[in-house]
């Protein structure tokens, strides 16, 4: 019985500890990088707290439905040989947002401004007002296709397994890389980003390397959907990042 009791204390205990240091704390607010994978994005490249490193492609479509059934069997050869020829992961994102075409109507309304015919200026009037009625009927998706391309340190070297779960597991904090592992693991990650391209290439698709800045506005339009429309991002030279 008193063994029994001891143990109940010490899992009391315990579980008291765990909870006082798992409460927040009042009088600081978490920040928001807490909460994100990503260090820093620079260069073209997306560095995460791990060390390694991102980079993400633009891809196009094909419109499989309207190809004959050898093209068809043709396509998915090529994609299969291309899956089975990479020996390393990749993340294919689908993301759908609503269309915004803000810049295309003001576009037009400038336009209309210059137009000195009035027949045409009319006819122009007509049709922006058939596009603003259409959006308020429902919603316009677009959809973009991105292909992630990674390099984590340490690949070159094969490691072990439970090795890299380990340091994908571990609460070590953030990796600083230095100048000179950054631009061995980006030249290391190009690579992979030419080697990406040109298989997919094979299977009709073109793809482009995100810049730094449309990487920014790509994190920036996923994190903050709600915020996209009505706050605009600046671009990366007018942004003032406040350095830890």
């Amino acid at each position: 019985y008193l063994n029994f009791e001891l143990g109940y204390w010490n899992l009391f205990l315990s579980l008291y500890f765990i909870m006082s240091k798992d409460k927040p704390n009042k009088n600081t607010l978490p920040s928001t990088t807490d909460t994100l994978a990503i260090t820093e994005i620079k260069e073209n490249c997306v560095v995460m707290k791990d060390g390694s490193l991102r980079a993400v492609l633009l891809c196009s479509s094909v419109n499989f439905a309207l190809k004959s059934e050898d093209e068809q069997a043709a396509t998915i050869q090529a994609y299969v040989g291309f899956l089975n020829s990479t020996d390393f992961p990749v993340q294919i994102v689908i993301q759908s947002r609503k269309l915004n075409i803000d810049g295309y109507l003001e576009k037009l309304d400038g336009l209309v401004r210059q137009q000195t015919n009035e027949l045409l200026r009319v006819q122009m009037n007509d049709y922006m007002a058939y596009i603003k009625e259409l959006l308020s009927l429902g919603d316009i998706m677009s959809k973009r296709f991105f292909m992630v391309v990674p390099y984590y340190p340490g690949e070159d070297k094969r490691r072990k397994f439970m090795q890299r779960l380990m340091s994908i597991l571990s609460a070590a904090g953030t990796v600083k890389l230095s100048r000179a592992d950054f631009e061995h693991f980006a030249e290391s990650l190009e690579q992979r980003v030419g080697y990406v391209s040109s298989g997919l290439s094979s299977v009709c698709i073109t793809t482009a390397r995100l810049d730094t800045q449309g990487l920014i506005e790509l994190y920036y339009t996923t994190y903050n959907p709600d915020l996209t429309h009505s706050q605009k991002l600046a671009e990366v030279g007018k942004l003032q990042v406040e350095s830890s």
